[in-house]
């Protein structure tokens, strides 16, 4: 007989439930972990956005002469 056969079905299940429990809190630290990690990866490879031209609008590109 094993240690779970001589124990309580309850205390067994307990057991089971905190177990699995850790490896939920484990598993989902890790992916926000890396989910931030690959954010900040794609933010800063894209350069936050920022393209030289300041953002600012070129009146010359968009004036249309008709």
């Amino acid at each position: 007989m094993s240690w779970r056969e001589k124990m309580d079905p309850r205390q067994a299940a307990q057991q089971e439930a905190e177990k699995t429990f850790e490896q939920f809190i484990l598993w989902s630290k890790r992916s926000l972990y890396i989910i931030i990690v690959g954010l900040v990866v794609v933010v800063v490879g894209c350069n936050n956005g920022v393209d030289g031209s300041g953002s600012g609008y070129n009146g010359e590109q968009y004036d249309p002469k008709i």
